[in-house]
């Protein structure tokens, strides 16, 4: 229910609102010209609470970006409201601008001022009696102390990504908003920087909402995972949750890396491709009503038994060398399976095997075709 507005533009409660952000049926849409118009949001339901950190995790193109570019106010939405600290600051009739809303941005390619130091970099936009004290302890929490007179040019990539993350912090946001900040950087650097992500934020007390297309990324830095696709959100929940729940199978084959596969009803035993299902996860059967005609399961890589085997039906289209194991992409049928295999004895490309169940597996269930109506979850 939409709160009454006030004459400052803050709702009723919003003085003592817990959340840092609220969106609530939101949708936006793109107008393209071969194609008319795209929603690239649809009916989004989100609230971030404050000292929260939640990752935004979908594929390329799913609405990542648009999203923060309409929290930060850079767009406009269709239809919805969004509000900040408990201030709307987007509805059905007004838009507060980018530099009203008090969140701070740090952008993928970093967006720092080349003609300005580290220092002036965080400093733009203080006033000037802030400048000494704020600058210089953002700088030392950051660690570029030692590094304040240099320009931009003069700074490796993860030192130009912690100088954003300085400069957005600057003014004392409630919100940062971080689009794939740690893309462009090569592995070790990325590792450290968001490691460090969460106590950074935690130090200056802000919240944060983190765009990323890595699952790894998200389920390792953030207290809740908002995933979306086609512009829809269908879970936000702990990385434990999305790990042992997925609200959706595309949850679970986006964020688990999982297979999923149509499964049908024989009798009393639930059958796939691979054989009968040996064991139903707990949350299966809230999800199931009854006998659906139609349905999918969702199997770890873990949980598919591979056997070199020439008359086999299955067959090896991929590998990939992970340390302790092999990952194989194997199919059967026209299903591309995703399986695990201890080191010994690996498998060629091209060569066909036999793959079927463990008798310890337990699968998931949804409805075919549930990725195109997610279940949304806001808390």
């Amino acid at each position: 229910m939409l709160q009454p507005l006030g004459p400052d533009g803050v709702s009723s409660s919003g003085a003592h609102s817990l959340y840092a952000i609220e969106l609530e049926g939101l949708w936006h849409r793109f107008a393209a010209r071969s194609s008319g118009s795209i929603w690239t949001m649809q009916g989004i339901d989100l609230r971030l609470e404050r000292g929260e950190l939640v990752g935004l995790l979908g594929p390329s193109g799913c609405g990542k970006t648009t999203l923060l570019r309409l929290i930060a106010g850079f767009d406009w939405p269709e239809r919805g409201v969004i509000r900040l600290a408990g201030r709307e600051v987007a509805g059905p009739t007004h838009c507060l601008a980018p530099e009203r809303r008090g969140v701070g941005m740090v952008f993928q390619d970093y967006a720092l001022f080349p003609h300005l130091t580290a220092w002036s970099n965080v400093c733009f936009g203080l006033k000037r009696r802030q400048n000494n004290d704020r600058a210089a302890w953002l700088l030392n929490l950051l660690g570029l102390s030692e590094l304040a007179q240099r320009y931009p040019h003069e700074l490796s990539g993860g030192q130009r990504q912690r100088l954003a993350l300085a400069r957005a912090l600057a003014p004392e946001p409630a919100v940062v908003l971080l689009d794939e900040p740690f893309s462009n950087l090569d592995v070790e650097v990325r590792l450290r920087l968001r490691s460090e992500l969460p106590t950074v934020l935690a130090q200056c007390g802000t919240s944060g909402l983190l765009v990323t297309h890595d699952p790894e990324e998200a389920l390792a830095i953030c207290d809740r995972v908002a995933v979306l696709h086609d512009g829809r959100l269908h879970q936000c929940a702990s990385p434990q949750q999305l790990v042992n729940q997925p609200a959706t199978s595309f949850v679970g084959r986006f964020v688990l890396q999982g297979n999923v596969l149509p499964a049908w009803w024989q009798g009393s035993d639930l059958h796939t491709l691979l054989g009968p299902v040996p064991t139903l996860s707990p949350s299966s059967f809230q999800r199931l009503s009854g006998r659906e005609a139609s349905l999918e399961v969702l199997v770890s890589p873990n949980d598919i038994e591979l056997d070199a085997d020439d008359s086999g039906a299955a067959k090896v289209m991929g590998r990939e060398f992970l340390g302790h194991t092999w990952l194989y992409q194997v199919e059967q049928g026209n299903v591309r399976l995703r399986v695990r295999r201890p080191m010994d004895l690996p498998l060629q490309i091209g060569q066909h095997c036999a793959l079927r169940l463990r008798p310890a597996a337990v699968v998931s269930t949804f409805p075919a075709d549930s990725s195109l109506q997610p279940t949304l979850v806001t808390s």
